[in-house]
């Protein structure tokens, strides 16, 4: 009996001991379901491999490691997950939920692991919204249920912008990216995490400081976790863990961190020449020392100092500039050019670095009484060719009713609508603004229109380091505010141009010849060069071909003919591009402008000289060339001795014609970026915007040097008369 006491005694002992080991095992090894949101990048979202990763994530784990339970996650999504812990379907949650007094109410929070705030961003090359004062009349952004929505609806009032609310991230930051928002509000973690990740958007000002994320479990229950929670943050803060793991995601802002620090990429060449326009400010002209300036030569300038890789530039006109990159005569060009899907299929853009929208403006007063776009019904509108002007307004022709004009340069674009040849014109708002900082009497009735953005282009597929140089350089920019100050340079903060500062009043016509005469000295003398050099050319030449027109040999003859027919027939400018841009691009040689310009003077002149060569011997009885081959002379020693010294008394006034004519052409030159007397006008323009004042100059000059030619051509035909 006492052996079977003793047996059932010691089983029970055992199956007691068992039992409770068992029991001890199960509470080490617990398994609790833990609720987290879907995605909620940095804090919860999933990796490559489909794995569930993030701080929230990470600092569960490595807690449930230190006290020794297990989790098991369900990613529910937000709302769900808060059910979830309500209904006792699951034992926490973990999603960034911030700590709040009305959520205390519903659930026990942990003590706060990690402290965040919001955060305002706009789309990136935004330059119009730089605090909440600039939010008055646009809509704003965040996330339904969160901080940022809560934010923005208490501030609603106070700064005058609309809310929209979204369901989730993608959403959002999708609204941002088509302008059907002008601003978002989010953590501001979650917006450097989507910025890393390659968002296209510019964080605004400081964050805001936003109540902390704990960890939450239903009210008066799970107190075991909740305390295991804690003990398990304490013990990852002091060895270190817990920021090994908020960093591996959000990075220090200690200043020090690469993703701070500029990256130098190694240039391919010892120089690249950049194409640009020559008068388009505030973003290429020149100022009153001629040197060039502007927000795209002042941030190429500071990418190539940044960067290490010298640059000259090319300032040979929009359409110029498209062309030297597309010929390979230069790297890439920087002329306000907007990024369209066209022009990617012949370049490779850089980030934008401008955004820019197009705007109505009329003469100042408007006496048409232009308010709106349906006032313009009969009415002549202008724009530069090939703008975002020029297409906005031949897509809208129909529908308003207007009329079209399109303009070569600004300068002809904004004298239209001062002498009434135009009742409006569009262009981009910045140079309306420059041109109204500058004197110009126009007015804007009506808010400008969101445009296109600008980037800097190469040829596709080529320069591929040059593109990268100034990627990071303008990123740097950007990250230092230097990128703000340039911009300010031209632009203040409203948006509006400012205007160049001048020692002298270039606003009177004293004033423009005392400050600018220098330079169409300048000019003048390179129209002078131009001219003389192209027209001692085209003499030899056209002497040569007007001796060829009259030979006795028919080869010749036809040779002639065939040069003067195709020259005379290709119109000069069409000539002065063939051979600038065509030819370079041929011979794989790049020809200078000036002198391709030279060539193509020479080339034009030189087919009217045979011209006159071969009415100025036809022109002498044909009797005196008969006799003196009767006499015995041969047809050279005729024609040295008897025909031509006839001849060149004839020719004498139309040479001098001529070399009037050649003097004036060279004013087509300046298509090809050669800056003789007229292109210089035009420059002087585009920064004083007095273009009467300026051809009047210039119309002036070219008048007293050609009466002087003309007097001087007459003396000299009188003597050899």
């Amino acid at each position: 009996m006492k052996k079977r006491t003793i047996l059932i005694s010691f089983l029970s002992v055992f199956v007691t001991l068992f039992f409770c080991a068992n029991q001890t095992a199960s509470a080490a090894e617990r398994t609790y379901q833990i609720g987290t949101d879907v995605t909620f990048a940095p804090f919860e979202f999933q990796n490559d491999e489909n794995e569930y990763e993030g701080i929230d994530i990470d600092i569960l784990n490595a807690i449930a490691d230190d006290q020794g339970f297990k989790v098991d996650l369900r990613p529910l999504g937000f709302d769900s997950s808060v059910q979830g812990v309500q209904s006792n379907q699951l034992d926490g949650m973990i999603a960034g939920m911030s700590i709040t007094d009305e959520r205390e109410q519903s659930f026990d929070f942990s003590d706060p692991y990690f402290d965040s705030g919001i955060q305002m961003a706009v789309a990136q090359g935004n330059d119009e919204i730089k605090s909440y004062n600039d939010l008055s009349g646009k809509t704003v952004g965040a996330k339904v249920g969160t901080e940022s929505a809560d934010f923005l609806e208490e501030n609603q009032d106070e700064y005058d912008f609309d809310v929209k609310n979204y369901d989730d991230a993608t959403g959002l930051y999708g609204a941002v990216k088509n302008n059907t928002v002008d601003a978002i509000f989010d953590d501001y973690p979650v917006l450097g995490y989507a910025i890393k990740q390659g968002e296209e958007l510019s964080l605004v000002g400081e964050p805001e400081a936003g109540n902390p994320y704990g960890f939450a479990v239903k009210k008066d229950q799970n107190k075991e976790l909740l305390e295991k929670f804690n003990a398990g943050l304490k013990d990852l803060k002091d060895s270190g863990e817990y920021d090994e793991i908020v960093n591996n995601y959000v990075e220090a802002d200690d200043g020090t961190e690469e993703s701070g620090e500029m990256k130098k990429v190694e240039p391919e060449k010892d120089e690249y020449v950049i194409a640009s326009d020559s008068a388009f400010a505030p973003f290429e002209f020149q100022n009153e020392e001629n040197e060039y300036i502007g927000i795209d030569v002042d941030l190429m300038k500071r990418a190539a100092e940044m960067q290490g890789f010298n640059v000259t530039f090319n300032h040979i006109g929009f359409s110029g500039a498209v062309q030297a990159v597309e010929g390979d005569q230069a790297d890439g060009m920087i002329a306000g050019m907007s990024i369209t899907d066209e022009r990617e299929e012949t370049f490779d853009f850089s980030d934008p670095y401008f955004e820019s929208g197009i705007q109505l403006a009329v003469e100042e007063g408007n006496d048409d009484d232009i308010t709106s776009y349906e006032d313009l019904e009969g009415k002549t509108v202008g724009a530069k060719v090939g703008t975002e002007s020029a297409d906005s307004l031949d897509e809208n022709e129909d529908e308003y009713g207007f009329n079209v004009k399109l303009y070569d340069d600004a300068d002809q674009l904004y004298e239209a609508v001062r002498v009434d040849a135009i009742d409006a014109l569009m262009d981009d708002y910045p140079v309306i603004g420059y041109s109204m900082a500058q004197g110009q009497e126009l007015e804007t009735p009506i808010e400008r229109e969101s445009g296109g953005e600008y980037g800097f282009a190469v040829k596709k597929g080529e320069s591929p380091e040059l593109l990268e140089m100034f990627n990071e350089a303008l990123q740097e920019m950007q990250r230092t505010g230097e990128y703000d100050q340039i911009i300010s340079t031209y632009i203040d903060d409203s948006g509006n141009a400012t205007a160049s500062e001048s020692d002298t009043d270039e606003s009177s016509l004293i004033g423009l010849i005392k400050n600018n005469y220098k330079v169409l000295l300048n000019g003048l003398w390179k129209t002078m060069a131009l001219a003389l050099i192209s027209f001692g050319l085209a003499l030899i030449v056209g002497v040569i071909f007007g001796l060829f027109s009259v030979a006795p040999i028919k080869t010749l003859r036809v040779i002639a003919s065939f040069y003067v027919d195709v020259v005379r027939g290709i119109p000069m400018m069409v000539l002065a591009f063939f051979i600038f841009f065509g030819l370079s691009d041929a011979i794989g040689i790049t020809i200078p402008d000036f002198t391709a310009g030279v060539i193509t003077l020479t080339l034009n002149a030189s087919a009217y000289i045979a011209e006159i060569v071969r009415g100025g011997i036809n022109a002498v009885p044909t009797g005196q060339m008969e006799a003196s081959r009767s006499l015995g002379l041969t047809y050279n020693r005729t024609m040295q001795k008897i025909i031509l010294p006839q001849a060149v008394k004839i020719m004498i006034p139309s040479f001098v014609n001529q070399f009037v004519i050649s003097l004036k052409d060279t004013t087509i030159i300046s298509v090809i970026g050669v800056v003789e007397l007229l292109q210089t006008g035009r420059i002087i323009v585009a920064r004083t915007m007095q273009s009467t004042y300026v051809y009047l100059i210039i119309a002036i000059m070219y008048l007293i040097v050609i009466t002087a030619l003309t007097k001087l051509a007459k003396v000299l035909e009188k003597k050899v008369k």
